[in-house]
């Protein structure tokens, strides 16, 4: 009997130990399809958010001004737009015109604003800069220089200068010159402006070293036009000498570069007027004043009279004989010729030809 519940107690583990096997080793069911385990769905805890009090409810006998301090500022609705139509949205927006940026101003030099209508008409031009350094900054067109009478000296053609030079140029016409001109008994009214403002080497020569032309920093003067119609040419030996030589002076006194007669080939009918910069302030003033030229031409000497005596010539190596007169001279070589013409005609052998006596005679002188 205890046998027999041995085995039943035996047979029935078996099943229980196979199954156990079976999932503690690796089986092929597993690797090439067997069935899918089951997975288990993780159960996630809720929490529950905890309840904000609530603030109690105003009390009905609360003041009323208390209620509007309590409510602050008024709440602002919001700007809600409607949808537009079709039409409308079929419309491009145009674009904006871009904003122009301001352009910051040249600032104003103080010779430009020392440089005033009461002193000069000289309007300010644009900067110019060419080749080889040519032009500059800070430049005006000299079209007239006001007088301290208010009168206008015209500058025909007008210069188109620096402002400097057009300023040194209406201080010399204001100071010097409009007094000068009036000790020829009339007033100043043009300065003829040869030249001014032209990019070009020294004398115009190619190659040469920019001129101070160039830097519109020279001016070339030909003559001063006054009230009674008079023109003084500075370069002109027929104006007074004195006139000149003030000129000359008060020119030398203002600019670092007067050249004018006597100087080169290139300044000897007008006055080279300019401000170039050199080393220690050197000048340069080469313009001679010349005298006035003769107004009465020398005589020539009359012809001589027909009937005056013969001139005496020196002695020497085919000199004439002394004493013989020039028309003698031209008689002897008349018959010198007729004689050389008729070879075959001789003369007579006790008669001695005038030429032989003539030569013998010569001879002994």
């Amino acid at each position: 009997m205890v046998t027999a519940v041995t085995l039943v107690c035996l047979l029935g583990t078996q099943p229980e130990a196979a199954h156990a096997r079976r999932h503690a080793y690796f089986s092929f069911e597993d690797l090439f399809g067997g069935p899918p385990r089951p997975h288990r769905k993780r159960q996630v805890a809720k929490v529950t958010p905890p309840e904000v009090p609530l603030p109690r409810p105003r009390p009905v006998e609360a003041p009323q001004q208390q209620i509007e301090e309590a409510r602050g500022e008024p709440e602002i609705a919001p700007n809600i737009e409607a949808p537009a139509k079709p039409a409308e949205q079929a419309t491009p927006a145009t674009p904006a015109a871009p904003t122009p940026t301001p352009t910051a101003e040249p600032q104003v030099s103080a010779c430009r604003q020392a440089l005033t209508e009461e002193i000069a008409i000289a309007p300010s031009i644009p900067a110019m800069h060419g080749p080889g350094g040519c032009g500059g900054d800070d430049l005006v067109r000299l079209e007239a220089i006001v007088l301290p009478d208010k009168h206008r000296v015209a500058v025909t053609p007008p210069a188109t200068l620096r402002c400097s030079m057009a300023s040194s140029i209406a201080d010399w016409v204001r100071s010097d010159i409009a007094p000068l001109t009036q000790k020829l008994g009339s007033e100043i009214t043009s300065l003829d402006n040869v030249d001014s403002y032209d990019c070009r080497g020294r004398n115009g020569i190619k190659g040469a070293p920019l001129s101070e032309h160039g830097k519109a920093n020279a001016l070339d003067v030909q003559a001063f036009k006054l009230a009674d119609g008079r023109s003084i040419g500075l370069t002109d030996r027929g104006e007074p000498r004195t006139f000149r030589e003030d000129v000359l002076h008060s020119a030398c006194t203002r600019f670092m570069t007067v050249l004018g007669p006597d100087s080169d080939w290139y300044h000897e009918e007008h006055i080279h007027l300019d401000l170039m910069e050199r080393h220690n302030n050197y000048k340069i003033c080469q313009w001679d004043v010349l005298d006035p030229l003769a107004k009465v031409a020398p005589l020539m000497p009359a012809e001589r009279p027909a009937d005056a005596p013969p001139r005496k010539v020196a002695k020497g190596e085919g000199a004439k004989t002394p004493g013989v007169s020039e028309q003698g001279d031209k008689q002897e070589e008349t018959k010198a010729a007729a004689e050389r013409a008729k070879p075959e005609e001789q003369h007579p052998a006790s008669k001695t030809h005038r030429s032989a006596k003539f030569s013998s005679k010569s001879k002994r002188d």
